[in-house]
């Protein structure tokens, strides 16, 4: 879990200036603008005396944009903290009046970090669980459709189209079509969206796909049922949450040879 503190080097200037020293705290997270820029849509030219107020302006409206992100992040794992104390807290720094000492809100930050870091692991665990629940749910819908194979590895797979060419060796290098999906539709990946077929070696995917499109004869369309074990496992990233059976449209457009030219590949 990276800690509460993600804040970009301007912030993380400002925040050394008025006493947190968090060394965790220069990992970079960049606020999203969208509110900020729509606020200034609506209001009048800005103006300012001079070139330093602007700057100046500029170094605290970068400050509150990455606090209130924080903050954001923070009330989505169930932690809501006070901007008025955030505000406070700032204000009486630069007024040389704080109400804890630089060690005292070193710690308070540590254990912040430590809550955080224990509510999102927590929150983590769950969502796991439930996309185990919903995948296990998913594939046993699926297995029951008219034409679906299960293979020993727990594989679930239909043919949409059935090809008359070769099929490949998990060692062959082969050129695909392919939608992927969550269970719930979601799509996380395209080639037709690309418009790009994609070529590459089938032992280096997940084994889901090692296993399935060897099943599959050139000119094949086969829908695959991969489940979390075949696919990604517990690991996450943002468009694949953990634990996730994964719902894939292939088409195998061709098995390219050792010694096919790159370019008639590539077509």
């Amino acid at each position: 879990m990276k800690p509460v503190l993600k804040m970009s080097v301007l912030a993380a200037t400002i925040l050394l200036a008025v006493g947190c020293q968090d060394e965790k705290a220069a990992e970079t997270k960049p606020a999203e603008p969208a509110k900020v820029e729509q606020v200034a849509a609506e209001a009048a030219p800005a103006t300012f005396a001079t070139e330093d107020d602007k700057a100046a302006y500029a170094i605290g409206a970068s400050l509150a944009q990455y606090l209130a992100a924080n903050l954001d992040q923070q009330k989505e794992l169930g932690l809501e903290l006070s901007k008025e104390q955030v505000l406070a807290g700032v204000t009486d720094v630069f007024a040389d009046q704080s109400r804890l000492t630089p060690e005292e809100t070193q710690q308070a930050l540590q254990s912040l970090d430590q809550r955080v870091s224990e509510m999102a692991q927590q929150k983590a665990q769950e969502e796991a669980e439930k996309n185990i629940k919903a995948g296990e749910e998913y594939r046993a819908e699926f297995e029951k459709k008219d034409g679906v194979v299960k293979t020993d590895s727990g594989l679930l797979y239909q043919v949409e189209t059935q090809g008359e060419g070769d099929k490949p060796a998990a060692t062959d290098t082969v050129k695909v079509h392919y939608k992927g999906m969550l269970t719930d539709g979601t799509e996380f990946d395209s080639s037709y969206a690309r418009n790009q077929p994609a070529t590459f070696p089938l032992n280096q995917v997940i084994s889901g796909w090692t296993e399935g499109v060897q099943l599959m004869p050139v000119g094949s369309k086969f829908t695959f049922v991969i489940p979390p074990e075949l696919a990604y496992g517990s690991q996450a990233n943002p468009s694949i949450p953990a634990n996730s059976t994964l719902v894939f449209e292939v088409e195998l457009l061709d098995i390219v040879k050792a010694d096919q030219p790159a370019e008639e590949a590539a077509q």
